[in-house]
């Protein structure tokens, strides 16, 4: 199976993500195809109560040996180190490409409220993973003694043909210079591309050529007004509390939240979804046809980021999938012609 020509405009390095929630594991390879045909030449994942982070990207690869994956991202605290690393080398070995293997410490309320794990340290809990996944991936014997796990002679089956890039998911500056310093790079998200420019600079320090990925929100709605209303629910949702919260109010943000912060925390739910304005939803999410949003993309890119993975969201499933797919970067006029390794990048 090959992939479709690009544009000469197409960012060829434009992703798009898997939910991992919206489409069961036997859907996932005619999606693939969609996608493939569409212009990606890069699949991300996700995890939160549907599909793990990895068993989509293998479903999608099958066949397509050709295309880049990455995890957005993998909890370092529901998952054994060793186990990390065994998912890690299956991901490598469907693919011919380099795979990004973003790794997360998520949040209290999924990692012990939803799965019985303490949540302890996450800084720690997350750097020993990354230095235990560096030596596994060197295929020797690991015996390793962090500050949150120690490991007694673990060894891969098999040396990764192609050592993974591992990210961090990262939301402020500790995370943010470990990604730089000790990973590849960083996973991002709810953010601005102002935004980019105030975080990546955290991660340049340790590593210039580091890679910056993000997932970018998009809206796909019948006008405007109702993508702005849908994004609402993921505004109230996620920054409400806890790591999200705090970061918002370390960009700068909580004077524009403290409405929804205030209503939230009173129980008024529908006074929260009121609260969010305009202007932050614009701010956090892709909206409108897709020449703003396509603009929009180009926006982040110039501020920084190296990797956009497209989280296409919406009310209706069937019009998200349609503006996707839209958004892909083929060029119609061409027959496919071989997969490629293209790295042309959306205008700067």
């Amino acid at each position: 199976m090959t992939a479709p020509v690009l544009r000469d405009d197409a960012p060829a390095r434009l992703a798009i993500s898997l939910t991992g929630d919206a489409e069961r594991l036997a859907q996932v390879a005619d999606l693939a195809s969609e996608f493939t045909a569409a212009g990606y030449r890069e699949l991300w994942s996700s995890e939160l109560t549907g599909s793990d982070a990895f068993a989509p990207l293998l479903a999608a690869a099958a066949g397509r040996p050709w295309l880049r994956l990455g995890t957005a991202v993998a909890c370092v605290f529901t998952r054994s180190p060793a186990l990390l690393a065994m998912q890690s080398l299956t991901l490598a070995e469907a693919s011919t490409e380099p795979v990004f293997v973003g790794i997360g410490a998520s949040s209290r309320a999924m990692v012990t409220g939803w799965h019985g794990v303490p949540f302890v340290r996450p800084y720690t809990r997350v750097r020993d993973t990354v230095r235990f996944l560096r030596q596994a991936f060197d295929g020797g014997r690991v015996s390793y003694q962090g500050d949150s796990f120690e490991i007694d002679g673990f060894r891969l089956a098999r040396t990764p043909p192609r050592p993974p890039r591992i990210l961090v998911a990262a939301l402020r500056e500790k995370m943010l210079r470990l990604a730089g310093t000790e990973a590849d790079g960083a996973v991002l998200n709810w953010l601005s591309p102002d935004d980019v420019r105030t975080v990546a600079q955290f991660v340049k320090e340790g590593n210039p050529d580091a890679e910056i990925a993000a997932r970018l929100f998009v809206v796909a709605a019948a006008d405007r007004r109702a993508a702005r209303d849908y994004a609402r629910r993921y505004i109230t949702g996620y920054l409400s509390s806890g790591v999200y919260a705090a970061y918002q109010a370390w960009l700068g943000r909580a004077p524009a939240l403290e409405p929804m912060w205030r209503a939230w925390r009173a129980g008024d739910r529908r006074g929260a979804l009121a609260a969010v304005p305009d202007s932050l939803v614009d701010e956090l999410f892709l909206t409108g046809d897709e020449a703003q949003i396509r603009s929009g993309l180009a926006d982040y890119v110039r501020a920084g980021i190296t990797r956009p993975v497209l989280s296409v969201l919406g009310p209706d499933p069937a019009l998200a999938r349609s503006l996707a797919l839209r958004l892909g970067p083929a060029d119609a006029a061409h027959q496919p012609n071989g997969a490629g390794t293209n790295d042309r990048r959306l205008s700067r």
